[in-house]
């Protein structure tokens, strides 16, 4: 998908409150987008970016959305987080927290937070610097929930590509997280209606091999790939073994010399 940014009137950001006046024009400027005066400037446009009470908040008109981690506290609790799938993909027997994770396709952070809440340090990579400013609101507004800011304090935000991040890393990781969007991933049921503006601005990952490559050149010591149930292997990389839930499959690589 192109980035919308570069087209017409695609994106404007507004203040919902003079509180926010400072945040909105800081997030115009970075992103290169215009800064509306009224909230009557927003139907011009087909997506915006609105500072309010809820957190900075993406609409289109019709469908809106912000991160919210709090949702997730159920999930959070020790007995419901070693069953999740991510969760248990990720674990290394051979080694013990802390854990340093890097995940490549970071989206609004939802994975991380779980491997975040296992004891993970996460470094965070997102392309889209929409979603990414979406992210690092969310971050910020966690850091001030205690039953959230320790978990957010280990999640690191960088905003920009990951295959060029990944061969900037000052340290191997224990494990790499891969969830990138693939064509089929866009038309499917199971994509929930809250993330469907997420999706619009997402694009399909145009080279698995060099995503892939990139992984296996950082030298962790396991991969692990999120793919759907049934979709195929990220760049036709059989994996090592699998994990599979419901709607998603872990795929694992851990025998990485085979690759290089």
């Amino acid at each position: 998908m192109d980035n919308n940014l570069d087209t017409g009137k695609t994106l404007i950001i507004y203040a919902s409150d003079e509180k926010y006046q400072e945040r909105a024009q800081k997030l115009a400027k970075a992103l290169n987008v215009p800064l509306a005066a009224s909230e009557d400037e927003l139907k011009a446009y087909a997506l915006s970016l609105v500072y309010n009470d809820n957190g900075l908040t993406l609409s289109d008109g019709e469908r809106s959305m912000h991160g919210d981690f709090t949702k997730m506290l159920p999930r959070l609790k020790p007995n419901n987080l070693n069953r999740e799938l991510i969760v248990k993909a990720g674990k290394i027997k051979s080694l013990e927290p802390p854990l340093r994770a890097v995940d490549a396709t970071a989206g609004m952070g939802e994975d991380s937070l779980l491997l975040a809440a296992a004891g993970f340090e996460v470094e965070l990579f997102e392309y889209d610097p929409v979603i990414a400013a979406l992210l690092d609101d969310t971050l910020k507004r966690s850091a001030l929930i205690p039953e959230l800011s320790e978990i957010t304090g280990r999640m690191h935000l960088h905003a920009g590509d990951s295959i060029k991040g990944l061969s900037e890393l000052s340290f191997k990781p224990d494990m790499i997280l891969l969830d990138p969007m693939f064509p089929e991933r866009q038309k499917s049921a199971l994509v929930k209606k809250k993330f469907q503006l997420i999706h619009q601005l997402e694009r399909p990952c145009d080279d698995e091999e060099a995503l892939l490559n990139a992984a296996i050149k950082a030298a962790p010591k396991k991969i692990v790939i999120k793919r759907p149930l049934k979709g195929p292997f990220l760049a036709g990389v059989k994996p090592d073994y699998s994990l599979s839930g419901k709607a998603i499959r872990c795929d694992c690589l851990i025998n990485l010399q085979r690759l290089l």
